[in-house]
């Protein structure tokens, strides 16, 4: 059965992302060190060459990392970047260079593009028209794997006041960024309840996993 997870590295104090993001510093001040657990890892300079990194580590983070049963993935206008309303002339066409994610993915926004198909790689798709159909198209891009919601605090935080949402993957890395952008601050969600599942503690982050009850 095809599950719907979101997966976020997060600061100790509730941010996916630092203040003063822009194009220059898609993370935001200090956000870049909510990633370094996962940029330490043989397995992702191995998986991701784009980063320009070489050799890397094995450590009780890297099961975690591998532990990828999705077939497609969500992501919000943030993530994929280019900044706010139209897509201009010509269109932004993502941080990477290509799709590093290797799987369909499909983009939340209020502005409409032709889909973006990297050389030789799966397409970035930009949908319109709201969560539950960019979800649909989503499952049938998977074709019986997981969806992934990447990143995206707006996004992810939709699908759970929705009752969409399956599980909640969350890397907690032990750092104070003091504002930015914050993942869980919908009052709504005080309805959700959680069953805890997995913790691994790892160099520099400890991995949590919560099933949402229905």
């Amino acid at each position: 059965m095809t599950r719907l997870i979101y997966d976020v590295s997060m600061s100790l104090d509730g941010f996916s992302a630092g203040p003063n993001q822009s194009p220059e510093n898609p993370m935001g001040d200090g956000g870049e060190q909510l990633g370094e657990w996962r940029r330490e890892l043989a397995a992702f300079r191995k998986k991701y060459p784009f980063a320009g990194l070489e050799g890397g580590v094995t450590n009780a983070s890297t099961a975690v990392f591998e532990d990828d049963t999705s077939g497609a993935m969500i992501i919000g206008r943030n993530m994929f970047g280019g900044g706010h309303g139209p897509w201009g002339d010509p269109p932004w066409d993502g941080w990477w260079g290509g799709n590093p994610f290797h799987v369909p993915v499909f983009i939340l926004t209020h502005h409409p593009r032709e889909p973006l198909v990297p050389h030789g790689d799966q397409p970035f798709t930009f949908v319109t028209e709201g969560i539950r159909a960019a979800l649909e198209m989503a499952q049938r891009a998977a074709a019986g794997k997981d969806v992934l919601v990447g990143g995206s605090a707006s996004a992810a935080q939709q699908y759970l006041a929705a009752g969409l949402l399956d599980q909640i993957d969350i890397h907690l890395v032990p750092v104070f960024l003091g504002e930015g952008l914050r993942v869980f601050d919908d009052a709504a969600l005080s309805a959700i309840t959680l069953e805890q599942g997995r913790v691994v503690e790892a160099p520099g982050v400890t991995h949590l996993r919560f099933r949402v009850v229905r």
